[in-house]
């Protein structure tokens, strides 16, 4: 079993090295110091009895976990970036708009034609359909971390379930989601 000063002294050995080999691969300092300190919380929470031989590969198997976990965000976080912002309409007077936001509220404008509402009105069906045929867990992940925009902690306290599920039902659920709208012809 490792003692807090045996902890303490890996940690501080072990803490430049871990910062550059996460700098190098996520190419970006704060989210690499970022990684790293969220590596040492987890290995002192989680590990810190274990034997002092057993932490260098602990707290890499930690390392690398959480930079995967950086690239999957940062994944999904692109995809539905670039999926929402695809989504832009112009006002008259240039100011951009969110199209989820506004595809309900307007009441069909001046310059709006009939075929315009009706395919704004199917494209919200449409959506809404798709997100009702998610599984429920799916369904639920979905719409706390993207919608409600909580973190993966807080959707994993909300849901009553670990953050790997979370981060798993998210997945799954958008992946559903943008192969369903693929196939009805919705390319965004």
């Amino acid at each position: 079993m490792a003692t807090r000063q045996e902890l303490s002294d890996f940690l501080a050995s072990a803490e430049r090295r871990a910062f550059k080999h996460a700098t190098y691969a996520v190419r970006d300092q704060e989210a690499a110091l970022d990684i790293v300190q969220d590596a040492m919380l987890r290995l002192a929470d989680r590990y810190a009895d274990r034997p002092p031989a057993e932490l260098p590969m602990l707290f890499q198997r930690i390392l690398q976990n959480l930079i995967t976990d950086h690239f999957r965000r940062q994944k999904v976080r692109n995809f539905w970036t670039t999926l929402v912002s695809s989504l832009q309409i112009e006002d008259d007077e240039g100011n951009e708009r969110d199209v989820l936001e506004t595809l309900e509220t307007e009441a069909g404008g001046q310059n709006e034609s009939a075929a315009d509402s009706v395919e704004r009105s199917q494209i919200v069906g449409i959506i809404e359909e798709e997100v009702r045929r998610l599984p429920a867990r799916q369904r639920e992940a979905f719409l706390l971390r993207y919608w409600e925009e909580l973190d993966v902690a807080e959707t994993a306290a909300v849901m009553g379930c670990s953050e790997g599920s979370v981060k798993t039902h998210c997945s799954r659920a958008t992946h559903t989601l943008a192969d369903a709208l693929r196939a009805r012809g919705i390319t965004l």
